[in-house]
């Protein structure tokens, strides 16, 4: 199935295979769905992957997928990137890389980049039940946009790289999570789609020394340091996933 969305800003196509549609991605809506009526409340899936698996664009099919389908439930997709520390705080935080000082804005979407305890508080209004905000990432202004999404879902799938991180702090995240799924990928794989990416708008050579800078050590921190998930999938090069 082709499918096309605008993910971040930038225009998507993605292709996912029927086999993998009827397989997996369905078969997971329809669980998700026995759960929350199992459960008789909102529940909270989480998704992490490390840069450049696509779990965007995933999670963007899987909430078209839950609103096309007959007998499932609609489903409320996130992200964590709204939680970013403002880039003020990023310039004007240092930290140590490579024994070298540094802003933290050089190395942003690291863990340490991140507003973990707002993020924190927020995820638990929304593993409450509760209706709550949701902020939004601007790329334009390199800045959170607050209360962009009302969240009133029934089933609310948010992403983010370091929702399953197993290191003080991250691993609180993940246990207010009613199910978790994890997706890995090749590590070269995962280099040429981060250089790709940044290429968009940055110089080639300027966007490999980024994604060996920057990228890659995130993602490299996300595939080794996650905690197991409650469904593990792989992502591999023709798009296509395969449970693990």
């Amino acid at each position: 199935m082709n499918y096309s969305a605008t993910i971040n800003g930038y225009e998507v196509e993605a292709y996912y295979s029927e086999d993998n549609v009827n397989e997996i991605f369905i078969p997971l809506l329809r669980m998700l769905t026995a759960m929350q009526q199992d459960k008789g409340r909102r529940i909270l899936v989480m998704l992490a992957a490390p840069p450049g698996a696509g779990k965007s664009t995933l999670l963007d099919f899987l909430e078209y997928l839950s609103k096309n389908t007959d007998g499932v439930k609609e489903i409320q997709t996130i992200g964590m990137d709204g939680f970013h520390h403002y880039q003020d705080y990023l310039l004007s935080q240092e930290t140590v890389r490579d024994g070298k000082t540094i802003k933290m804005v050089e190395i942003k979407g690291a863990p340490i980049t991140f507003d973990l305890d707002a993020l924190s508080k927020r995820v638990q209004l929304v593993a409450s039940g509760e209706k709550c905000s949701w902020p939004t990432y601007d790329r334009n202004l390199h800045n959170p946009v607050e209360d962009t999404i009302q969240i009133d879902s029934d089933i609310v799938l948010l992403e983010g790289n370091y929702l399953l991180l197993d290191e003080d702090g991250w691993k609180d995240i993940s246990s207010m999570a009613d199910y978790t799924i994890f997706i890995s990928a090749d590590e070269d794989m995962l280099r040429s789609r981060l250089v790709e990416r940044k290429a968009k708008n940055t110089p080639i050579e300027d966007a490999r020394k980024f994604v060996e800078y920057s990228d890659m050590r995130n993602a490299l921190e996300v595939l080794h340091h996650s905690k197991k998930a409650d469904l593990n999938l792989e992502i591999l090069e023709n798009n296509e996933y395969k449970v693990i």
